[in-house]
């Protein structure tokens, strides 16, 4: 059983960075980095000037110098670039990352991975999408590189990341395999990863870190844990109260007068049948008080995954004047958390919180002009000459369109890479003036924040956020 009842969560675009996570894990519990976009949230730190050297830092422990300078000399720039000056473009993922993208990629997580272990014995995590497949097998190896000991998935089904551990954990070539829309029967397209070419010699032997699959039904646990082509070691079964990207409803979508998903008596998970697995899991999504916590444990589960309480700590990395707008929001009043069908490009529900100024607001999304940039929710299609494209719902939709796209799919949809970066202060500055806009997710709990501060305090800790959770508990 592990010794942790409490599991930060994995979110957003450089949310749960290392600080963070580092904050939990010499707390004793399990601190996760966030993996998505660390590819570019490097390059932009560094193209930043690298603010502390912590960068720098992790980057000269990369143990292959040839790769960690080349990242210098590609992205670093001394004292930073001009504010207003755009950040330069990184590659944007395709089935063929090249050497550039995979060499930034498998640094990028060994250094956000790094500076979270650094200087104390706790566990940390790495959080993933499954809906993010193309830069996986060198973000996993990256990570394993720094001695990461759990690597969390979800948004989609991850049956073949065990295996793809196992076979990185012995330094060997490894495939993943891409779902590609409008392929033809018995065609595939893999993904592939070798670690003595990316080396340049026999990769070292690597610890193999704990899978813990995100889910939210009994059927797909029961199914990763007898049908993944390696161990799965646990879960993490999320409600739809959770903040980011939900499960959709089972069955046929139908929408509330609000216009939000509505979720019924099939989409409560049957924990009988989980703890019939024999497996440790953990319940996430309006967890995040004590007497939850109690009647999680007595439900069986080893404790609990807790997102939104941890995002607006000190520790995390939403820019501090978003912070301390959504924590006053909370104290003067409701706020207003809305399950949005169609914000996502992936397709999945997405939570978003009404905060003015941000992409929430329907003015400020149909100012924004349509671009995507950055890629990372791209989806890649087969071609009519049999070639492989990528289009993303949140681009210009004439471009979505000719891609083979239906209009009907664009609408309402928003740019998350963008918007996730502006929320942690790296928004894009537009060549024209001004900055990508943010667009803040948060928890149904989100109202509950002023509970966790402390008398004359704005601002709260992560430590904070354990104490009131474990307050009846070492």
């Amino acid at each position: 059983m592990p010794g942790f009842r409490i599991i930060q969560g994995g979110m957003g675009v450089g949310v749960s960075d290392w600080r963070l996570a580092k904050a939990v894990s010499q707390l004793g519990q399990l601190g996760v980095v966030s993996g998505t976009g660390l590819s570019v949230l490097l390059a932009r730190r560094l193209q930043q000037g690298d603010l502390g050297g912590h960068m720098r830092r992790a980057i000269a422990q990369f143990p292959v110098p040839g790769v960690a300078q080349r990242i210098l000399d590609q992205h670093f720039i001394e004292g930073g670039k001009p504010a207003g000056q755009p950040f330069a473009p990184t590659p944007m993922p395709n089935l063929h990352l090249g050497q550039a993208l995979t060499e930034l990629t498998v640094v990028a997580n060994f250094v956000e991975v790094f500076l979270a272990k650094e200087g104390h014995g706790g566990v940390v995590g790495i959080n993933y999408l499954e809906k993010v497949q193309v830069p996986t097998l060198a973000s996993l190896y990256g990570a394993m590189l720094a001695g990461v000991d759990y690597v969390l998935m979800g948004a989609g089904i991850p049956r073949f990341i065990p295996g793809a551990l196992d076979h990185l954990a012995k330094g060997e070539a490894t495939e993943l395999r891409i779902d590609v829309e409008d392929s033809v029967a018995g065609e595939q397209h893999l993904d592939r990863f070798d670690p003595v070419a990316f080396y340049g010699r026999q990769s070292p032997p690597l610890r193999r870190p704990a899978f813990l699959a995100i889910i939210s039904s009994a059927t797909l646990a029961m199914t990763l844990a007898r049908k993944s082509n390696g161990k799965v070691d646990g879960f993490v079964i999320e409600g739809a109260t959770a903040g980011g990207h939900n499960a959709p409803p089972r069955g046929a979508l139908q929408l509330s007068d609000r216009g939000e998903p509505i979720y019924g008596v099939r989409d409560d998970v049957d924990l009988g049948k989980v703890r019939e697995l024999g497996l440790p899991f953990w319940l996430a999504g309006g967890f995040a008080e004590p007497e939850k916590l109690a009647q999680a444990i007595a439900a069986g589960a080893s404790g609990v995954q807790v997102g939104t309480a941890f995002a607006f700590c000190e520790e995390s990395g939403i820019a501090e004047d978003l912070k301390q707008k959504v924590i006053q929001m909370c104290q003067e009043g409701p706020v207003d958390v809305f399950t949005d069908p169609a914000a996502s490009p992936t397709g999945f529900p997405f939570k978003v919180l009404h905060v003015a100024g941000t992409l929430s607001e329907p003015a400020e999304y149909e100012r924004r002009t349509r671009v995507c940039d950055a890629g990372y929710l791209r989806r890649a299609y087969r071609r009519t000459d049999g070639t492989v494209g990528y289009r993303c719902a949140a681009e210009p939709p004439e471009q979505y369109v000719a891609k083979g796209g239906l209009l009907e799919d664009t609408i309402g949809r928003k740019c998350l890479c963008n918007a996730l970066f502006a929320n942690i202060g790296l928004a894009q500055p537009f060549r024209t003036g001004g900055f990508e806009g943010a667009l803040v997710t948060a928890g149904d709990d989100v109202a509950n924040l002023p509970r966790l501060l402390k008398p004359g305090h704005s601002t709260y800790t992560a430590a904070d956020v354990l104490r009131y959770l474990l307050k009846d508990r070492p």
